[in-house]
């Protein structure tokens, strides 16, 4: 089992520490996004003359708001890749029953050859019984 993790990091200017079980560099990456996000907001006009419990709503709903479309893009690519090895499993089925009919064909093919050397044979031998048929 990992460790706990304690970290000092900086959000929005000022000093917390985080508690986990994750890496130190993963909690500075999540500290880091949500800086991003607040110097996203400060950007806003209106963002400043918002009280602290509406900027904290703010805050709140545009990480559920990235969360949730990851989480819809991530269902999407979950789904295009199911369809995706659906595809793949028919195309090695497809292969499979090719592989089996091209040996099929070759075999029939070796038959077919085989026949027709026995045919020759027989040929050249009629034509030796005929022209030994006419000298007599």
């Amino acid at each position: 089992m990992n460790r706990q993790t304690n970290i000092e990091v900086i959000i929005n200017g000022k000093r917390y520490t985080l508690s986990g079980y994750e890496s130190e560099e993963y909690m500075q990456k999540v500290a880091s996004y949500i800086n991003k996000k607040y110097d996203e907001f400060k950007k806003h006009p209106s963002y400043r003359t918002m009280d602290v419990d509406m900027r904290n709503v703010l805050m709140q709903i545009n990480l559920t708001d990235d969360y949730l479309k990851l989480k819809q893009q991530m269902s999407e690519k979950e789904s295009d890749s199911d369809s995706k090895s659906g595809e793949i499993f028919e195309l090695k089925h497809e292969i499979i029953s090719l592989q089996t009919r091209i040996a099929t064909l070759e075999k029939e093919l070796e038959h077919t050859k085989q026949e027709r050397y026995e045919e020759e044979k027989k040929n050249i031998r009629l034509e030796t019984e005929l022209n030994e048929l006419r000298k007599k």
